[in-house]
């Protein structure tokens, strides 16, 4: 394949920026790059345009910085919220990926940013709060919050362990009002049994007279 040098006029991802000097394939130079004014052949007399070119980077590079920083600052006040469908153990239906988020930055903050610059090691298959990163430039990082939330209420049971525990405090706390019952129960009746053992004397002593002498004595004390 047939390849030729080209002079690069705008920053090209993957190839190179303005001022570069590239070799690529002489149909990608002659059906895209020089149509599209993306480079020119590189000559004697496009090689004086090389330092204005140069300097034209210069500005944007310090542009791109700039405006990326302030990007990275501004995002890390967000949260963004995705809303994905889940069973009702929260378990997610699929995965919320980087084209997902940067839906969500457009819609939810008017935020336009390239999917390859949101750095996944993995899609997000976990309801709740993620921290992902950045890479805006290449010498801007930052981080963005991810709420992911499920489109339908999530409904936590409670342990089985703890319902078990509580059956258990119940019953603990009944029988020991039952026992309590019983304790006070035979404590009355204690004192019911006392108080009739204590009249039963009282009740006698009343009751007893003196026994009347017999007719045998009487009569001789009269004689």
């Amino acid at each position: 394949m047939a390849k030729t040098e080209v002079i690069l006029t705008h920053n090209i991802v993957g190839l190179g920026g303005e001022s570069d000097q590239v070799r690529v394939a002489a149909g990608y130079a002659r059906n895209f790059l020089f149509p599209q004014g993306f480079a020119v052949p590189l000559n004697s007399s496009n090689k004086r345009r090389i330092e204005a070119l140069k300097q034209r980077r210069a500005e944007r590079e310090a542009h791109e910085f700039n405006t990326m920083t302030e990007l990275s600052k501004g995002i890390a006040k967000l949260v963004c919220t995705v809303k994905v469908k889940a069973g009702d153990d929260g378990k997610m239906f699929g995965s919320v990926t980087a084209g997902m988020i940067v839906d969500e930055l457009k819609h939810q903050f008017d935020i336009t940013l390239d999917k390859r610059k949101i750095h996944l090691e993995h899609p997000i298959k976990t309801l709740g709060e993620h921290a992902i990163e950045l890479h805006l430039h290449a010498e801007v990082k930052g981080t963005l919050k991810v709420r992911v939330e499920s489109l339908t209420p999530v409904t936590t049971p409670a342990p089985a362990e703890a319902k078990s525990e509580d059956r258990k405090d119940f019953r603990t706390e009944k029988r020991g009002k039952r026992v309590e019952g019983e304790k006070v129960e035979k404590a009355e009746k204690v004192e019911k049994v006392h108080a009739v053992e204590e009249k039963k004397p009282r009740a006698a002593a009343k009751s007893e007279k003196p026994a009347k002498a017999p007719k045998a004595e009487k009569k001789a004390k009269s004689e």
